[in-house]
């Protein structure tokens, strides 16, 4: 996904939210390459649908005190379950009518009265800048939402933690952004899809050379697979999470039942995007902190008969670590695609 054409920023403090644990990065832009300085895995505030301004400006602190971020720039992430993300076809106009008629009809473009949200849109096409040609009647455009209360939320609680609110960022694009960075060749020439397994629910995208052509949430996560085994095998949530991740050879007929819902949803998503392009998907790409396990990914490989594998987020970042992150950051890359990625949106 392109970046926009303000004025860059040397360092971008990145948080995302997620629902059992919050990853924040701090990136810095060294020439025409960027730094990973830090980064943080914390426990995500327990709230009820929507964060408070308190709840969040305290969580806020406390990430920008761990990183040492105070007073620099801030993108947080908005989870798939709170976020609209879409492709529309609309008539060419500027993106400040795109916003101002999705805001008053919703329901025209997206089939759904999204009341109380705000909208913001990309294209590729300069269409979207009103340069587009007197005979184009429709542009393909990137429409992303989220309810204006949370958007709220954030920027003010940004501000009162001491940091400077600049983007806000739906998690589903992080992933992109990150896989852009990290594997540029893939990205741009190659059709592929990106799988982020979260804590409740997981992101599918489907990239062909370099444009998110399908994208869909589906609400089974790691919390699912982890809750199913602690309960087949009658141990403690935290036993299972260790298991499913180091992955013993006695649980592996208890998960493949687990993963086997996820692994529907993946094929319906690559069959629907097989038929509808009549070309093949020949490799997914899986992050998120069950990506950990290879076990995991390979059954995955099995269950939907395409290639499967993990991929590095930092792969394209330098790193600027401090010697205790530099030895574990390999073991938790998987979990800091969706945080990377929407650094990379807004450095």
């Amino acid at each position: 996904m392109k970046r926009d054409s303000r004025k860059k920023r040397d360092q971008m403090l990145a948080v995302d939210l997620g629902a059992r644990s919050t990853k924040a990065v701090l990136l810095q832009r060294r020439g025409n390459k960027f730094a990973l300085a830090s980064y943080a895995i914390l426990d995500t505030p327990i709230f009820d649908k929507i964060i408070s301004e308190e709840l969040l400006t305290e969580h806020l602190r406390a990430i920008s005190q761990t990183l040492q971020a105070k007073g620099k720039p801030l993108t947080l992430t908005i989870g798939v379950e709170d976020a609209v993300v879409r492709h529309v076809e609309m008539p060419p106009m500027p993106p400040e009518d795109i916003r101002m008629i999705l805001k008053n009809n919703s329901r025209v473009y997206l089939q759904q009265e999204l009341t109380g949200y705000v909208f913001d849109s990309y294209a590729g096409n300069p269409a979207q800048n009103g340069a587009a040609p007197k005979d184009s009647q429709k542009a393909k455009v990137l429409i992303a939402g989220a309810k204006n209360q949370i958007v709220t939320n954030y920027v003010t609680a940004a501000k009162n933690a001491g940091l400077i609110p600049d983007h806000i960022v739906p998690s589903l694009l992080g992933p992109v952004n990150a896989f852009e960075l990290a594997m540029p060749e893939v990205f741009a020439g190659q059709t592929v899809a990106l799988v982020d397994i979260g804590f409740r629910s997981s992101s599918i995208c489907i990239l062909q050379e370099g444009e998110l052509v399908l994208n869909r949430v589906v609400n089974i996560g790691g919390d699912r697979l982890t809750a199913g085994l602690a309960e087949s095998m009658g141990i403690g949530y935290a036993e299972a999470e260790g298991i499913k991740v180091g992955m013993p050879a006695e649980v592996e007929p208890q998960l493949d039942m687990l993963i086997s819902p996820l692994a529907r949803e993946l094929r319906a998503s690559i069959d629907f995007f097989e038929h509808q392009q009549e070309r093949t998907l020949p490799m997914v790409y899986v992050s998120g902190g069950s990506a950990r396990s290879e076990f995991i990914v390979q059954t995955l490989r099995r269950e939907i008969a395409v290639e499967c594998k993990t991929w590095n987020p930092v792969a394209g970042l330098q790193l600027a670590l401090p010697p205790a992150q530099t030895s574990e950051i390999e073991q938790v890359a998987p979990q800091l695609s969706v945080a990377i990625g929407a650094a990379l949106t807004a450095i």
